[in-house]
């Protein structure tokens, strides 16, 4: 008998442990494209480190820098908030959009720089919002 009640007592214990010291699971951070029309889930390449990033620095801040010579607007990833770089990529409203200097980037690499800029948007960094720390 006192074995079964040692034994049974080790049993809760152990399930109470595993139930309250298993990791929580990190949500997706989706977002939707109305251009393509599709919810796309955002990976590696939308971090700070991703091909997005990488994409935005190559493609379009060579333009839109402090003091440039081409008359384009400074920006940053928090220079809009998620929401309108959504428009900007769906609208294609920008000046440069209209002008033809999006015809080099493939749908791809397009989307792969809104995943990025709508991630970092303005507004969209909290430092106590457990999925962007560390």
């Amino acid at each position: 008998m006192r074995h079964r009640q040692l034994f049974l007592s080790i049993l809760m214990v152990s399930v109470l442990f595993t139930a309250f010291s298993l990791p929580a699971e990190a949500k997706d951070l989706k977002r939707y494209d109305k251009g393509t029309d599709s919810c796309r889930i955002l990976g590696g390449d939308s971090m700070w480190y991703g091909k997005g990033r990488h994409l935005w620095a190559d493609r379009c801040k060579s333009c839109h820098t402090r003091k440039n010579d081409k008359g384009a607007p400074y920006l940053n990833a928090e220079s809009i908030p998620p929401r309108g770089w959504n428009r900007v990529f769906y609208q294609r409203y920008p000046l440069c959009a209209k002008q033809g200097a999006w015809d080099g980037i493939t749908l791809e690499d397009q989307l792969a720089i809104n995943d990025f800029l709508w991630r970092y948007g303005a507004n969209t960094y909290d430092p106590y919002d457990e999925t962007k720390c560390g």
